[in-house]
């Protein structure tokens, strides 16, 4: 079969056509791969950054969100052969990653029914960014009335962390540079925008003079974010700032769960959220197309036949 794999130790991703068509084992089933996405955690893994963090098996195929047809059932499942599905691996290890034509999925990994109406290529890019917009806003614990400021708004995560804060009630507030990007943050309900490359503390304090209740921080420095927090306001992280660095922070590590990815799909299919895809790109294309990954207006998506 195709994948994107990493095939020894300090290897460029590359795109190969020779693996075998992995079985699904007792508890899994295996699923035709026909869309992903291209997640931090991705780039990170094809540098070699989750050394030490994980064990790489190789040769590593790397991906984790995935949407396809279940091919196949290796023993019970409430899945039947032909069912459109989605959803992340959770895996302890690297090796056995969705950038490929298939892939077995069982266990801790979070997969869910695709509702009628939502398409494949959507769902593909749906659930680690999703899951960890929607973790990251619960531990903010938001409320109506709530002004919430998105560090890093105009990528996957904060694309989606934006729309569920707004509706939530809140006043969002969103990290951006001016032009395009604060158009594109604004189009998904930013209230009001700051430019992060300039004096950030001084114009979120013009909006906010009291400080916000709640930060989502998925880019910058988290210490001088912490303080424009107000009285008991909190921020979550994915970066790695939490309670050693401030009493008000807590670092999030997203894990998709049959509830979040049954929301998240009923949300697009509502038409409450969407995900915005910058670009996408064929299976072959994607080692290519991780070192533009900085910077994008939303998700870089990956298609399978």
């Amino acid at each position: 079969m195709q994948a994107v794999t990493l095939d020894r130790d300090g290897a460029a991703p590359a795109a190969r056509d020779d693996l075998a068509r992995p079985s699904p084992g007792p508890d899994e089933v295996l699923v035709r791969v026909r869309a992903s996405s291209i997640n931090g955690f991705d780039v990170k893994a094809a540098a070699g950054a989750m050394r030490g963090a994980m064990d790489y098996r190789y040769p590593v195929v790397l991906g984790k969100d995935f949407a396809g047809e279940v091919e196949a059932i290796g023993g019970t499942s409430e899945f039947r052969v032909g069912d459109p599905v989605f959803g992340v691996l959770m895996r302890s290890y690297l090796g056995d990653g969705t950038w490929a034509e298939y892939v077995t999925v069982g266990g801790a990994d979070g997969i869910a029914r695709v509702p009628d109406g939502v398409e494949l290529a959507t769902a593909g890019v749906l659930g680690l960014a999703g899951a960890t917009a929607l973790d990251t806003l619960d531990a903010l614990d938001v409320r109506p009335g709530d002004t919430v400021l998105v560090a890093g708004a105009t990528g996957g995560v904060g694309a989606l962390a934006v729309q569920y804060a707004r509706l939530a009630g809140a006043r969002v507030v969103a990290t951006a540079r001016p032009g395009p990007a604060t158009d594109f943050v604004r189009d998904l309900g930013a209230a009001e925008v700051v430019d992060y490359t300039g004096d950030l503390t001084g114009q979120v304090r013009a909006l906010a003079p009291d400080g916000v209740s709640g930060i989502v921080h998925l880019a910058g420095d988290g210490a001088p974010l912490a303080g424009l927090l107000a009285a008991g306001g909190r921020l979550a992280s994915t970066i790695g700032f939490g309670p050693d660095q401030h009493p008000a922070a807590v670092s999030i590590l997203a894990k998709p769960d049959r509830t979040d990815l049954d929301r998240l799909a009923d949300d697009v299919q509502a038409g409450r959220v969407r995900v915005p895809v910058e670009h996408r790109y064929e299976l072959d294309e994607v080692p290519r197309a991780l070192a533009g990954f900085r910077g994008t207006l939303g998700k870089l998506a990956v298609s399978l036949p």
